[in-house]
């Protein structure tokens, strides 16, 4: 009897049930909300200030040969690896096919120093083609830069310190800046004032293709890109130990010599205006990243002191 009576109770009430569960729910939707921002922050506060285990090389060495948790360790972080490349692929793949949808309009722009595709002649059947996803390549590569720096700091992270973690993530979005500043700086200064130069080199008219136009000015923009992150490649340096602010500032005169050899390497063209052009800005870059470097250097002077005093 019992029995019937507790079911009949259940089922007498069940639809009131619904009804108060449908009456909450904007409620716990609400407090879901408001609690999932808080939970995020201190998951990553925990993230970011947590210590790293720090052990010798050659104990870690004889642990991975020794020890069968040290290899089991081993392959998760090659498992980890493997995701974060994962869902940088997907990132990636979905970043050029965004950009696809719009690479004839990023080609006709990137064809204005040359008055517009017109003047571009084919000679091969899929020349186009090739160009086209050429470009889309590039531009999602550029697109999907911040989230890839992101992959690669997200699993570096659980090995370095809180500072380094910290500044590391600042990094990405500077990164991301410094290599747009590259490629703008390429497209709009030194195209205009070598491609003048190239097409009437000799007082030969030069014939222009998509593949070739193309191919070179992505590929300028792309290394002048590149050559823009020095300062952050030397701020990643000091902080690890391999550099110095005062070496840096010493050898400033054979860094003129070898910034100056770079810039030969990059320039499309033999006058010197061009490598002056390039010059510039990296001997610029070249005592910002003297600046950046002293900053990490005192991070990591105050951190060693740090630990030391805890010692």
């Amino acid at each position: 009897m019992r029995k019937f009576l507790r079911t009949l109770g259940k089922v007498v009430l069940f639809p009131f049930r619904i009804l108060l569960w449908v009456i909450l729910a904007p409620f716990r939707l609400l407090r879901w909300l408001v609690a999932a921002p808080i939970r995020a922050y201190r998951r990553a506060h925990q993230f970011l200030n947590a210590e790293p285990d720090e052990r010798p090389l050659l104990d870690t060495v004889a642990a991975i040969v020794q020890d069968s948790q040290a290899r089991q360790s081993i392959w998760a972080h090659i498992e980890a690896l493997r995701g974060h490349i994962f869902r940088g692929l997907i990132a990636l793949a979905i970043t050029v096919t965004i950009s696809a949808i719009f690479t004839q309009q990023m080609s006709e722009f990137l064809a204005r120093p040359i008055g517009g595709l017109s003047a571009l002649k084919a000679i091969e059947v899929t020349e186009s083609i090739g160009v086209y996803f050429r470009i889309a390549l590039t531009a999602g590569i550029t697109l999907a830069l911040p989230y890839l720096a992101f992959e690669f700091w997200f699993f570096l992270a659980p090995g370095l310190r809180p500072r380094s973690k910290k500044f590391g993530l600042i990094g990405i979005p500077l990164a991301t800046l410094l290599f747009v500043g590259g490629m703008a700086f390429a497209y709009f200064v030194m195209l205009p004032t070598a491609l003048p130069f190239l097409l009437n080199f000799m007082g030969i008219q030069a014939e222009l293709r998509p593949h070739s136009y193309f191919t070179f000015v992505t590929g300028l923009m792309f290394w002048i890109g590149v050559a823009f992150e020095f300062p952050l490649v030397v701020y990643v340096l000091t902080a690890v130990g391999f550099v110095k602010p005062q070496v840096l500032k010493e050898q400033w005169r054979v860094a003129i010599v070898v910034i100056a050899i770079l810039a030969a390497a990059i320039t499309p063209t033999v006058d010197p205006v061009n490598m002056v052009l390039v010059m510039l800005p990296m001997t610029l870059l070249y005592f910002l990243s003297i600046g950046l470097s002293r900053i990490a250097y005192a991070g990591r002077i105050k951190a060693r002191r740090e630990q030391q005093s805890k010692g």
